[in-house]
């Protein structure tokens, strides 16, 4: 039975799905559920891309433990002294350089022969070998370019240093049987491939990431990368836990197992959801919400008699089984942040307290308080309070079949206090979104609005997300309250300082693009 090291990207890879956008602490409450789940390695981000994204991968190099801590570069001095920098706390440093090597990337992003991409490859290969005992190289579109130019560049990555050659299908245009022999081909003409272990990269364009990673591991990969829930760019990347229980119910057919632990499964779901506000679709293997649900009155009945004659995966493997009540308006403060904690949070702290209190007060209105309803109220403090532009202090809705919806609005704002604001709209949110808008003044347009139950019965929370687009940034909103109207508010505003935060980050990214500029021209 060989072991399938995992390779996650789901901070990375994962990140950079349209709208999604992290915050530092949202990162380190994934990354020490990734540790508990047992991934081999973390790709933390991409060093290079922005400060922000330096500083989430150097925090977590700094504090995992357990895993080894990844950064992305392209092949290019600078990338790979950055990734470095940030690395230098990491227990289990490895850097992850990639450059293209299709012919239609060759031509036209790069605009470099084949001759040239080998020579940067062999550089840069070499140079992050000086920094790191651990480098991944990959050959970015591997799954349109030709075969014997791929067996050259395996050759030159392995002369150069490299432990790791991932070969990934990029775009997610390979079928399984040529993804399977794209392998077996490399493994069987390039020389020194004995040197590296063989990684399969697939993404879901076609819906054959799952079929495509699978088939990369029948034709002997040694690692694959995914992210959870298969989020990522477009149609987004393999779903980890798709791949990992594939193998664990089908050990004859593949002969090979990860080391995950695999009851960690639905709860890292649950979380990577909440915080990038991704809704896992109710059909989705593994973790959607149907997955173990049984409704056919032929289903059910050979359910009660013999689980097995419908169910494959039992839900109490990957940590599904049924709890309704957890904690009441009698737990401590200490058995709450435990709790939490095996949850994927760690807060101290008066963070902690606002988080206690808020408990305190849905036992209050609540007679059950579930797991769900705990991680929707972890949900109010993802964001940094210090990158805060506006917080809600009060609202006021008047609304009815006779009269027109109005909003009263108050937010506060460090510099310039208490500010309000009245609207009136065609519903009590468009009101209240209204009344937000005049007071920010940033101009927004509203691409999605979804309210949902988080539990069941009378007293739910109400769970609302939101979408806005200003320009070309996108960005996510969320928050929860058992008053919709409350909630609306909260995600609206929770999606407007979002925004604010990535086009601030923007602006800084494209400041420093032009001072290097400016450097280099001087």
């Amino acid at each position: 039975m060989r072991t399938i090291e995992v390779f996650d990207t789901t901070l990375r890879d994962g990140e950079q799905s349209p709208g999604v956008s992290l915050t530092q602490e949202e990162k380190m409450e994934i990354a020490r559920q990734l540790a508990r789940l047992g991934v081999n390695v973390i790709e933390a981000g991409f060093a290079a891309s922005s400060k922000g994204d330096f500083e989430s991968v150097q925090r977590i190099a700094n504090e995992i433990r357990g895993v080894s801590v990844c950064s992305l570069s392209r092949a290019v001095q600078n990338d790979i002294e950055q990734a470095y920098a940030a690395l230098k706390g990491a227990e289990h440093p490895r850097i992850h350089v990639f450059l293209a090597t299709s012919p239609i990337h060759m031509q036209h992003k790069l605009k470099m022969t084949p001759e040239q991409v080998l020579e940067q490859i062999d550089a840069a290969v070499r140079l992050a070998r000086k920094y790191f005992p651990d480098v991944e190289f990959s050959p970015e579109d591997a799954g349109r370019s030709e075969l014997d130019f791929l067996v050259k560049v395996a050759e030159v990555a392995a002369k150069a240093g490299a432990t790791v050659l991932n070969i990934p299908d990029t775009v997610g245009y390979l079928t399984p049987e040529e993804y399977a022999h794209l392998f077996r081909y490399v493994r069987e003409h390039a020389k020194g491939i004995e040197k590296l272990k063989l990684s399969a990269h697939c993404h879901d364009d076609l819906g054959l990431a799952t079929a495509n990673t699978l088939a990369a591991i029948a034709a002997g990969v040694d690692q694959i990368e995914g992210t959870i829930n298969g989020i990522g760019e477009r149609a987004g990347n393999v779903a980890i836990e798709e791949v990992a229980l594939a193998l664990a119910t089908r050990p004859n057919v593949y002969q090979a197992a990860t080391s995950l632990d695999l009851s960690q499964i639905a709860r890292t779901s649950r979380l990577v959801s909440k915080l990038t506000g991704m809704v896992v679709q109710p059909n989705k293997a593994i973790v959607g919400a149907n997955a173990f649900a049984h409704e056919s009155g032929i289903h059910q009945d050979g359910m009660l008699k013999e689980k097995s004659t419908y169910e494959i995966i039992r839900p109490e493997t990957v940590g599904m089984a049924d709890t309704k009540l957890v904690l009441g308006k009698h737990s401590g403060r200490h058995a709450f942040k435990e709790h939490i904690k095996s949850l994927g949070y760690e807060l101290e702290g008066e963070a902690l307290n606002n988080v206690f209190r808020k408990f305190k007060d849905l036992c209050d209105k609540k007679k059950y308080v579930t797991d769900e309803d705990i991680l929707s109220l972890l949900l109010e403090y993802e964001v940094d309070s210090s990158q805060v532009a506006y917080r809600l202090e009060f609202m006021h809705v008047s609304c009815g079949t006779q009269g027109v919806p109005t909003a009263t609005i108050g937010l506060h704002d460090d510099e310039k206090g208490l500010l309000q604001e009245a609207a009136v709209g065609n519903g009590a949110v468009d009101a209240i979104y209204r009344a937000i808008d005049r007071i920010t003044d940033e101009p927004v347009e509203l691409l999605h609005y979804q309210i949902d139950s988080v539990t069941g019965g009378q007293d739910a929370l109400g769970e609302v997300r939101v979408q806005v687009r200003q320009g070309d940034i996108v960005a996510n909103g969320r928050a929860v309250s058992t008053d919709v109207l409350e909630a609306s508010a909260r995600a609206y505003l929770d999606a407007i300082n979002r925004m604010i935060i990535k086009r601030m980050d923007t602006l800084g990214k494209e400041f420093r693009r032009r001072k290097e500029q400016v450097d280099v021209h001087a």
